[in-house]
């Protein structure tokens, strides 16, 4: 008789939003048996409770050991993350305008921060001189006002803004990831790395006994 193998695909960080944390939260399950992966689905790997942590990390050892439990005779292979960062995590079910002044003020210092970090590096290296000097090179004259150059820059600064960060309204331009996104995930990625490593020195990581 072959054995039953359940092959187990662990997630790196995993936000929950019921007390009650089971390993299809957490984790893909993949056995030819289906009965011993429904079974395997729907094991308890941790429990939140009131007036402990919201964050807690889970080895891989105790998870398998908790499927071997609960499914005798079974063979786990993990293919995933050796360690899981659970967080319970709370939803308002009442957005309404509360969110929309949120993103409204996040957007307005979004813009108006962005706007005086343009116009303090222009400052800083005397961009309004150095189009001065050009004028006059190139027409032999003091520039009058705003010019065509001063006027291509803005427009050229804005495209460039655009196509740097691969946006234009909600549509993306290309389908690569924007460089926001591409720091974010790095930054995710070491947040996350950092609280694994910090609760497995301070001893705080549920594994087996």
């Amino acid at each position: 008789m072959a054995e039953t193998i359940i092959y187990l695909k662990l997630e790196r960080n995993i936000e929950v939003q019921s007390e009650d944390v089971f390993l299809s939260d957490a984790a893909s399950v993949q056995c030819a048996d289906t009965a011993a992966a429904a079974k395997a689905k729907a094991v308890k790997i941790h429990k939140f409770r009131e007036g402990e942590p919201k964050r807690c990390v889970v080895s891989v050892l105790k998870i398998i050991e908790l499927i071997e439990k609960a499914c005798p005779g079974v063979s786990v292979e993990s293919l995933g993350e050796t360690d899981v960062l659970l967080e319970l995590v709370s939803v308002s079910r009442h957005k309404g305008w509360v969110q929309g002044w949120k993103a409204a003020l996040v957007a307005a210092v979004s813009f108006f921060g962005t706007a005086f970090t343009i116009m303090a590096y222009h400052n800083d290296i005397g961009i309004v001189d150095v189009f001065g000097q050009i004028h006059r090179i190139v027409m032999g004259q003091e520039p009058q006002g705003v010019s065509v150059l001063e006027a291509a820059y803005s427009v050229g600064l804005g495209l460039g803004i655009i196509v740097f960060f691969n946006h234009v309204g909600g549509r993306r331009i290309t389908k690569d990831p924007t460089p926001i996104e591409v720091a974010l995930r790095k930054y995710e990625k070491d947040v996350d790395m950092t609280l694994i490593d910090t609760a497995d020195r301070e001893g705080k990581t549920i594994d087996v006994d």
